[in-house]
């Protein structure tokens, strides 16, 4: 049997037994060798490449120990691997950590974000995240510290050994917005400039003057990998959209390559976000002159 594309839920499905075996104390090897099965065959299995039965599934997860919610997620996955895309509903609360998303996003090889709306959660501050996510009103005042610390945390992507290469774009809406009040939003600019000028880092501004835009259905991410196909990850209040099928994966890249072409060149975009960072420290200063 050859070897498929992985999708989605088999990887994720490969990556949870492989969490398994390791705290387990094994390594694919000597889970094989449990069980009586061909080291090739769950080195593909863990990798996606493969489909599991459910009896598969069981035997590792028995050997491994597991038991409780994460069997039964493990389990659900195994009978949703085949099929290509994956929406994951979770009501009035979001997750405080998004697995799949934070799994894929380690993986890519080239990572876009285009956010018409908010500064992209990876490069906002610490104080803009808290100032975002505190005024949502299905976040509960007591999560609101560990979704901060868990945006935060994403931030690690950039302190990899090889970095992907990173492209944003802001609508310049965003940079004017006062979210957490001027200091705040000053402070958040001046890192955006900071970043900006890291080689793997590519930021552009989409000008108000340019009216109607590609991204004005909505932000999203588009994930591009070495040997996956690439992955688009849509998120709403109540559930969160992973998108794989060839068209869906053909229509963003079509936006992604309209905005490539319309919005600012790196320079203008730097240029604009220093113009607008000056301006709010200056109605600061102004501001604490006359205190």
């Amino acid at each position: 049997m050859r070897d498929r594309e992985p999708t989605i839920r088999s990887r994720e499905l490969g990556d949870g037994l492989r969490r398994a075996i390791e705290h387990a104390g094994l390594n694919g090897k000597q889970a094989a060798h449990l069980l009586g099965w061909s080291p090739s065959w769950v080195s593909r299995l863990l990798s996606g490449k493969r489909s599991a039965t459910e009896v598969d599934v069981a035997a590792i997860l028995g050997v491994c120990r597991v038991k409780g919610k994460e069997r039964d997620r493990l389990l659900a996955l195994c009978q949703e691997q085949n099929t290509p895309g994956w929406l994951q509903q979770h009501g009035s609360r979001l997750p405080k950590q998004l697995v799949t998303l934070i799994d894929h996003e380690n993986r890519a090889a080239i990572y876009s974000d285009i956010q018409p709306m908010l500064v992209p959660g990876l490069l906002q501050t610490g104080d803009y995240a808290r100032a975002v996510i505190s005024r949502i009103a299905n976040v509960p005042a007591g999560e609101v510290d560990d979704r901060v610390a868990a945006r935060l945390a994403r931030h690690s992507l950039f302190s990899r050994e090889r970095p992907a290469r990173f492209t944003f774009y802001v609508h310049e809406c965003v940079l004017r917005t006062p979210v957490g009040g001027p200091a705040v939003m000053s402070e958040q600019l001046h890192h955006l400039l900071r970043m900006a000028v890291r080689p793997y880092i590519t930021l552009r501004v989409i000008p108000v003057a340019l009216g109607a835009h590609a991204a004005s259905a909505g932000p999203f991410i588009f994930l591009e990998f070495a040997e996956l196909r690439p992955v688009v990850y849509l998120e709403s209040e109540t559930s969160s959209l992973f998108l794989e099928k060839p068209e869906e994966i053909a229509a963003y890249r079509r936006i992604l390559d309209a905005l490539a072409e319309t919005t600012l060149g790196e320079r203008e975009s730097k240029e604009l976000i220093a113009t607008v960072a000056i301006a709010l420290y200056a109605d600061r200063e102004d501001h604490d002159d006359r205190a």
